[in-house]
C-alpha cells in the first residue's frame, strides 16, 4: 500500500478529501444520445413510448481512497508498472469503481505489462484470467472497439476487470495468451465477431464463422440481414425491418 493510500485512509471521519488521480484519460466516454428505451434508430419504437431523452455515459475516474482491497491493488500494480519503467500515469486511463466492482482502464500499448504484474506479483496473484470479449462503442470516437478481460485471484479471493480499446482505423490489442494460455480462444472468437486484430496471437483465425466470411456480426453497423426463405408465399425479412411506422 503506498503512502498517499495509507494518509488517506487513516484520516478522521469527516476530514477525509476524496483525491482524483490524474491519470491518461480520466473522464468517461459519451456513447451517445438515447431516444427510447431500445435505442432503435430508424424504425419507430415498438414499445410505444418515445419520449425518452438522455445521453448515455460511462463512469468516468473515481476518487481515492476506492475502498476495501482496491486501494491496495492499485497501488501495488502501480509499483509494478514503475519497476517495469512504465509511468502508471502514462498506462493507466483511470481507474472506475461502479456496482461494487473494480475496473481499470489501460493503454493498449501496455496490457501486456499489466498482465504479467497481475498474474506474477504476490501481493495481486490473479492466476485466471476468464477470457477477453469485446463491444462496439460507434460513438467513442477513437477509442471504437473495447476489449475487456475478467480476472480471479483464487489466492485473494478477488476480481478484477481490465478494459482496453482501440480504434476502428487500427484494430490492434496485444495478445496476452502466452501470459493465460485459456484465453486463446476467446481471443479468436472476439477477432471473429468484432474484429479486434489480437497480435502475437499463436493462431489468430475465425472460431465461428467460415473462413472468407466478410464483416464481424457483432459491431454495431453490421447489417442484421434476414433469412431468405419462403414459407406459403411469405419471406423473413431483415429484423430491423420488420416493424415499421408512417
Amino acid at each position: 500500500m503506498s503512502e498517499e493510500t495509507q494518509d488517506l485512509q487513516a484520516a478522521p471521519e469527516g476530514e477525509l478529501e476524496p483525491k482524483l488521480p490524474q491519470y491518461a484519460n480520466p473522464r468517461g466516454e459519451s456513447l451517445g444520445v438515447r431516444d427510447n428505451p431500445f435505442g432503435v434508430h430508424g424504425t419507430g419504437d415498438t414499445s410505444g413510448y418515445g419520449q425518452l431523452h438522455r445521453e448515455v455515459t460511462m463512469p468516468g475516474q473515481s476518487p481515492k481512497p476506492y475502498g476495501g482491497w482496491f486501494d491496495d491493488c492499485v497501488d501495488y500494480l502501480e509499483e509494478d508498472l514503475r519497476e517495469a519503467g512504465v509511468d502508471p500515469l502514462t498506462a493507466i486511463d483511470r481507474v472506475v469503481v461502479s456496482h461494487g466492482e473494480l475496473t481499470i482502464h489501460v493503454a493498449r500499448e501496455h496490457l501486456v505489462t499489466v498482465a504479467k504484474a497481475l498474474r506474477d506479483d504476490q501481493d495481486l496473484r490473479f492466476e485466471l484470467c476468464m477470457g477477453v470479449s469485446g463491444v462496439h462503442y460507434p460513438h467513442d470516437t477513437g477509442r471504437e472497439l473495447h476489449a475487456v478481460y475478467h480476472f480471479i485471484s483464487v489466492t485473494h479471493n478477488h476480481n478484477l476487470r481490465i478494459e482496453t480499446a482501440a480504434p476502428e482505423s487500427d484494430p490492434k490489442i496485444p495478445s496476452i495468451v502466452d501470459i493465460y494460455p485459456g484465453n486463446n480462444w476467446h481471443e479468436r472468437e472476439t477477432f471473429d465477431m468484432m474484429g479486434i486484430i489480437f497480435t502475437g496471437h499463436p493462431a489468430l483465425t475465425r472460431s465461428l464463422l467460415p473462413d472468407d466470411w466478410v464483416g464481424h456480426p457483432q459491431r454495431k453497423d453490421y447489417p442484421l440481414g434476414g433469412i431468405p426463405v419462403q414459407f406459403k408465399g411469405g419471406t423473413v425479412p431483415p429484423a430491423d425491418t420488420r416493424r415499421s411506422y408512417s
